[in-house]
C-alpha cells in the first residue's frame, strides 16, 4: 500500500479520534466475544477423553458456547457494522473532496480499507486478551456450578484468536466495500453535494434490503409462535434471534422510521419548548441519517434487554402454571441467561456511548456557526438537551416495538396469548439505563463541543 494512502488514512484517524475510538471499542468487544466462545469450544475439543465425557449439570460447554455465543457474536458484529458505517458517513465530505482533486475511486477505497485494517490491528491484541481472560473466568464460573468438568482448561492455542482477527477483518472489509459505494459510485460533484448537505433520501437498495430483513424477522417470529408448548426453549431461541433480525431491519430502515417518529414527537416538543424545541426538531428531522445513527444503539439496548427480560418472565409464569422445568427456568440456566444479558447490554451500552459522543463531537463546527449568528452557549445546550430527550424516546420506542413483537410471539407459543408477562421493574430499569447513557452522553459532549472560540472552530472545519 502506497505511502500517500497510509498518510491520508492516518490523517483521517487523527482528525476524528472519537469516531475511530468508537470503532476500535466495537472491534475490541467483537474480537473478545469470538475469542471467548472460541476458547470454550477449544477447551472442550482438546480436553482428554475422560474429562470431555465427564457428567455435568446442564447441556455442556459446547452447547452453551454455541447457543449463547451465537447471539453474542452476532450482536457484536452488528455493533461493528453500525460503528463502521457511522465512521464512514462522517468522512463522506472529506473522501468526496479527494475525488474532486483527481483521486480515483480505487484510491479512495484503499484509504478506507487502510483505516479499517489499522483499527482492527490496533484492537486485536487487547480484544483477544480480554476474550481469553473472560473465557477463563466464564469457564471457572461454569465449573463452580457443576456445568463444566473440573479438569477442563482453556488451551494455549492461538486458533480462537486468529479466527477472531480474521472475522473482524472480513466483516470490516465487507462493510467497507458496501458503504464505500456511496462515495465512489456517483460523480465527484454529486458525492461532495451529498456530503455537504446530507443525503435526505434513503437509497432503493437499502430500502429493499431493509424490507427483506424485516420479512426474515417476521418469519422467525412466526416460527417461534408456532412452536409446540413443550418446545419452550426452541421458541425462546427463535424469538431472541428474531428480535436481533428485526433490529437489523431497524438499522436499515432507521432514517425513515426515526424521521417519522421524530416528526410525530416534534409537534408537542415545539409547543412545550418553543425555541429550543423548534431547533432540535428541525435538526433531527433534517438529518435523518444522523438521527438513525443515534437511535439504533439505543434501540439495540432496549430491544435485546427487553426481549430477554420479558421472555424469561413469561417462561417462568408458564412453567409455574404447568409444573414443568426447562432450561429457561432452571436456576443454573437462569444464571446463564443473566450472564448473556449482561454481555449483550455491555455491547449495546458501549455502542450507544461511542456513537453519541462521536456524533455530538463532530458537530463542533455547526455549533460554532450558530454561535457566530447570535446563539448563546446556554441556548445550544438547551437545544442539545431537547435533542437528547427526543433521541432517547425514539430509540426506546423502536426497541420496545421489537421487544413487544418478539416476546408476543414467544408468549403465543407457550401461553396461547400474544400478551406476555412484562416485568415492570426490570423494563423500567432498562429505559432508565438507556436515558442515563443517552442524555449525559449528548449533553456532556456538547459542553466540550460548544466551548472555545467559535471563529477557531469554524476555521478548523472539523465537520
Amino acid at each position: 500500500m502506497s505511502r500517500p494512502v497510509l498518510a491520508l488514512s492516518a490523517g483521517q484517524i487523527r482528525r476524528r479520534p472519537a469516531a475511530f475510538a468508537g470503532l476500535a471499542a466495537a472491534l475490541l468487544l467483537a474480537m473478545a466475544a469470538v475469542t471467548l466462545f472460541g476458547s470454550l469450544v477449544a477447551a472442550q475439543v482438546t480436553a482428554p477423553r475422560t474429562v470431555a465425557r465427564a457428567p455435568v449439570a446442564g447441556p455442556g460447554v459446547l452447547v452453551i458456547a454455541a447457543a449463547f455465543g451465537e447471539i453474542a457474536v452476532l450482536v457484536a458484529l452488528f455493533t461493528v457494522v453500525n460503528a463502521l458505517g457511522f465512521t464512514l458517513r462522517q468522512q463522506h465530505r472529506d473522501l468526496a473532496l479527494l475525488r474532486t482533486v483527481a483521486a480515483t475511486p480505487r484510491q479512495v477505497r484503499r484509504v478506507v480499507r487502510a483505516q479499517v485494517v489499522a483499527t482492527v490491528l490496533l484492537a486485536a491484541v487487547p480484544g483477544c486478551a480480554v476474550g481469553l481472560l473472560a473465557a477463563r473466568a466464564f469457564l471457572a464460573a461454569l465449573q463452580r456450578r457443576g456445568m463444566a468438568a473440573s479438569g477442563l482448561r482453556i488451551p494455549g492455542t492461538p486458533v480462537p484468536m486468529l479466527i477472531a482477527l480474521g472475522v473482524a477483518l472480513l466483516v470490516g472489509l465487507a462493510a467497507t466495500a458496501a458503504a464505500g459505494r456511496r462515495v465512489t459510485r456517483p460523480a465527484p460533484a454529486v458525492a461532495l453535494t451529498e456530503g455537504t448537505g446530507g443525503a435526505r433520501r434513503t437509497g432503493v437498495l437499502r430500502l429493499l434490503a431493509g424490507a427483506a430483513v424485516l420479512a426474515g424477522g417476521v418469519l422467525l417470529l412466526r416460527l417461534a409462535a408456532t412452536r409446540p408448548a413443550g418446545e419452550l426453549d426452541k421458541a425462546g431461541q427463535a424469538a431472541l434471534l428474531g428480535s436481533l433480525v428485526l433490529l437489523v431491519a431497524v438499522a436499515l430502515l432507521g432514517p425513515l422510521a426515526a424521521r417519522a417518529l421524530a416528526t410525530a414527537l416534534g409537534l408537542p416538543v415545539r409547543a412545550l419548548v418553543p425555541r429550543a424545541g423548534w431547533l432540535a426538531d428541525a435538526n433531527l428531522r433534517g438529518y435523518a441519517a444522523r438521527l438513525s445513527s443515534a437511535v439504533v444503539p439505543v434501540a439495540l439496548l432496549v430491544g435485546l434487554a427487553g426481549t430477554m427480560l420479558i421472555i424469561t418472565s413469561t417462561a417462568e409464569r408458564a412453567a409455574r402454571a404447568s409444573g414443568a422445568v426447562t432450561s429457561v427456568t432452571k436456576a443454573s440456566d437462569v444464571w446463564l441467561r443473566q450472564a448473556e444479558l449482561g454481555l449483550l447490554v455491555c455491547f449495546a451500552a458501549v455502542s450507544t456511548v461511542n456513537t453519541l459522543v462521536a456524533l455530538t463531537a463532530d458537530r463542533r463546527r455547526e455549533f460554532a456557526l450558530l454561535r457566530l449568528v447570535g446563539a448563546t452557549r446556554r441556548q445550544l445546550l438547551r437545544m442539545l438537551s431537547v435533542e437528547a430527550v427526543l433521541t432517547t424516546v425514539v430509540g426506546v420506542l423502536l426497541g420496545a416495538a421489537v421487544a413487544v413483537a418478539a416476546s408476543g410471539a414467544f408468549s403465543w407459543a407457550v401461553r396461547g396469548t400474544a400478551v406476555p408477562v412484562v416485568p415492570g421493574a426490570g423494563c423500567a430499569w432498562v429505559v432508565l439505563g438507556a436515558a442515563a447513557l443517552t442524555v449525559p452522553g449528548i449533553v456532556g459532549t456538547g459542553l466540550w463541543a460548544t466551548g472555545g472560540s467559535a471563529v477557531e472552530s469554524v476555521g478548523v472545519d472539523r465537520g
